[in-house]
């Protein structure tokens, strides 16, 4: 078999693993349900309201998106780092409310970026859900969104086609990198790869056996012939793995160092961010973080997240942040192996890589990965400022990568036991009154 049909058939078959293992579209195409209702409440938008969780959450199962806490909501809205940079009040999303129901959400995540020299305050759109007989009223939720004042950058970081092209109807534009749509990944178990592939093809026991011995070998076969593995053997560094509640101080001089090597939009990547980003409550998956040093000074890191597909076993580790002084090369590869082995020591399927400069990127190619490309691309964005946004249309001026937007912000994640009273009053007065308490107490020492 030529490796070339080999590499073909394995990008197809993981990019229908990864179709499968999305959510149903936010939007839906179908409206059969309003052509058939004989008459629709009207819908009005509100700002969100932590008194809403439960009703988003029902939302949410109604059309498969994945669920969420509301130990996650207090994480993304009363303990979020760059609440303490804003007096503005931001809402944490809006909902449409029809006869007392929900039937639309959106949420609205506060984030911060650096571009040279000044601070910029973002927002990432999160979790588009509507009822379908609210479709087109449904629309008012992403245009509050971009009515936000006192927003500089409005970010949406999703791969599905419906939303993309909701984002380009608000004046976004698609991020200025032709390959970040474009994933690099290699086959770590190809058997276990195979087992839940040919699961997926639904072949029947005996044929699913055959089939995935002879597709395991083949990948196995073409991984050797191509060399398509990680390998590093310099030894000037020295890669520790931590866990993100140890990421300290020496990641600060690494990040303040970071910002003064070009004018970059890079996300905010100081040590509480990023153990707010990759905290999440009860994660359904797990994050590691890779640190690589030389001679005992913190050159470079890279964040790994896995994370198992519940309804088809697949596991699937991703290359979720990395940084290293200059873009070195020499960390970036000693980074790169060390994820890799990372990945297959945590027995993941897969390991990919989603955007990143192009000098980073080609490090990984050295590797002969596989790729794929997503069906739409996963990242838009709108500046206020309209000379900011044209001078964001230069792809080399971003760092981007699944650390932006809601990528890897948001992951399934497991309920507490218990959970605080959910009376509609109670919630609003103790989660709302928390949130200003909060705010008031980190303005107060910043100042």
């Amino acid at each position: 078999m030529k490796t070339g049909s080999i590499e073909n058939k394995v990008a197809g078959a993981i990019l229908s693993m990864i179709r499968a293992r999305r959510t149903a579209p936010s939007i839906p195409e179908d409206d059969s349900d309003a052509r058939c209702s004989p008459a629709v409440a009207p819908a009005k938008i509100r700002e969100a309201r932590f008194s809403d969780f439960h009703a988003v959450a029902a939302l949410k199962q109604r059309w498969r998106l994945n669920a969420d806490s509301y130990e996650n909501w207090q994480r993304l809205w009363q303990r979020n780092p760059a609440l303490m940079c804003t007096e503005v009040g931001r809402p944490i999303g809006w909902v449409l409310e029809a006869d007392g129901a929900v039937v639309g959400y959106l949420g609205n995540i506060s984030l911060l970026y650096r571009f040279g020299n000044k601070t910029l305050t973002s927002v990432t759109a999160h979790g588009l859900v509507v009822d379908p007989p609210y479709r087109a009223v449904g629309l008012t939720l992403v245009a509050a969104f971009f009515r936000q004042k006192s927003v500089d950058l409005f970010i949406s970081t999703t791969a599905i086609e419906a939303v993309g092209k909701i984002a380009l109807a608000f004046k976004s534009s698609p991020l200025p990198q032709p390959d970040y749509d474009t994933v690099l990944f290699w086959v770590l178990q190809p058997y276990g790869f195979a087992r839940v592939l040919m699961n997926k093809l639904k072949l029947g026991p005996l044929l699913s056996r055959i089939g995935a011995a002879v597709t395991a070998l083949a990948i196995g076969t073409d991984r050797i012939v191509r060399r398509r593995y990680c390998r590093h053997s310099s030894r000037s560094f020295a890669v520790k793995e931590i866990s993100v509640d140890e990421i300290g101080d020496d990641f600060q001089s690494l990040w303040i160092e970071k910002q003064s090597e070009g004018c970059r939009m890079l996300a905010d990547r100081g040590p509480a961010t990023l153990r707010w980003h990759f905290h999440i409550p009860g994660d359904r998956g797990s994050a590691r973080v890779l640190c690589c040093y030389q001679r005992s000074a913190l050159v470079g890191y890279a964040i790994v997240r896995n994370d198992t597909n519940e309804e088809n076993g697949s596991r699937t580790s991703i290359i979720a942040d990395l940084v290293a002084q200059q873009d070195d090369p020499a960390v970036v590869k000693a980074l790169w192996a060390a994820a890799y082995t990372c990945a297959k020591q945590s027995g993941s399927h897969v390991l990919e890589v989603l955007g990143f400069p192009a000098g980073i990127r080609q490090v990984a190619a050295e590797w002969n990965p596989y790729r794929r490309k997503y069906p739409a691309c996963p990242f838009y964005y709108k500046a206020a400022d309209p000379a900011l946004h044209r001078a964001l249309l230069d792809g080399a001026v971003w760092y981007a990568s699944p650390y932006d937007g809601d990528a890897t912000l948001i992951r399934p994640s497991y309920m507490a036991a218990c959970l605080p009273d959910n009376s509609p009053a109670k919630m609003q007065d103790t989660a709302d009154n928390i949130v200003r308490e909060n705010l008031e107490q980190q303005h107060a020492e910043v100042s």
